[in-house]
Formats: C-alpha cells, structure tokens, sequence
C-alpha cells in the first residue's frame, strides 16, 4: 500500500445578502461567505487536502474561480468531482480530518450533518471523515467575525 498525506487551508469574508454554507449545510446567520462558488471554507480546504495528497494541484486548477459554470455551485459537488480526480490517479480516500475557524455562529450543532454531507459527496463512510470547530478567542479576522477560515489534512491510499 502506499499512502499520501495533504493539507489544504481556506478562508473567505462574510458578506451580506449570502447564504453561510459549510458542509454543505446552510446554518442561519445573518452574512455569508463571499465567493464565486458558495464560499464554502471547509470543502474547499478538503479539496486543497485530497488533490494536494494526490499530487492533483489546488482548487483553483481544477474549478478555476473565473469558470461561469462554477458560480454558486455548491462545494459538495466539487467535492464529488475531486473524488473523479482521485480515482483517476487510483487514489481512495483513507481518511479526512478539518477544523473550521469562527467567532460566531456556533458551528458545533451542525457537524453531524456536515459530515455526513461530506461522506456523501466523497463516497465514503461518515467515520472517515472528522469536522471540528474552534474560535480563536476574538483574535484575528475570524475572532472579528470579518470571515470563517478552515483547515483540512487528507490521506490517501493507493494499492
């Protein structure tokens, strides 16, 4: 077996008039994270995490941010076509592991769905798959409620 760590790291403003979207559960807040696609920062430091595993590049190299066919899509969809990527190089998935960076709202409540949503788009079990969330204590952009920034390790395996 071989296996391949990644890392991948993303962070987006809040912005009135969207939707905050994390896991791909809409959690109510009265901003949302500004982006081309729904601004999903923890998705999106998956992707970074399994293609960077992979050897694949970043995000931006396979959902470019300027592409109209990616705005507003949702990041669980990319997570599935990173999934396509991986299998392309014969890579699985052994295990995902991220932290979500915010002051408010309170994330915790959401990450059983989170989870699962991620599980889902990547086609794995909901146990290889693990979501925290921490504030950084009023400190920094997240601590001022200005943005939601995520940070994801992924490994993979190859027979």
């Amino acid at each position: 077996m071989q296996y391949r760590v990644g890392t991948g790291a993303d962070a987006h403003a809040l912005a009135p008039g969207r939707a905050l979207v994390l896991g791909g559960v809409t959690i109510p807040h009265p901003t949302g994270l500004a982006g081309h696609s729904d601004g999903d920062v923890l998705s999106h430091a998956m992707i970074d995490a399994l293609l960077g595993a992979a050897g694949a590049g970043d995000i931006g190299a396979h959902f470019p941010p300027g592409d109209p066919s990616l705005a507003g899509i949702s990041s669980l969809i990319l997570l599935e076509r990173t999934v396509g990527v991986l299998a392309e190089g014969g890579w699985c998935i052994a295990n995902v592991d991220a932290t979500m960076l915010a002051q408010r709202p309170r994330l915790s409540p959401h990450v059983p769905l989170m989870r699962q949503n991620i599980a889902t788009a990547l086609s794995v079990e909901q146990s290889q798959i693990s979501v925290k969330a921490t504030t950084t204590d009023y400190l920094g952009f997240t601590g001022r409620e200005e943005g939601i920034a995520a940070v994801a390790v992924a490994l993979l395996c190859r027979p």
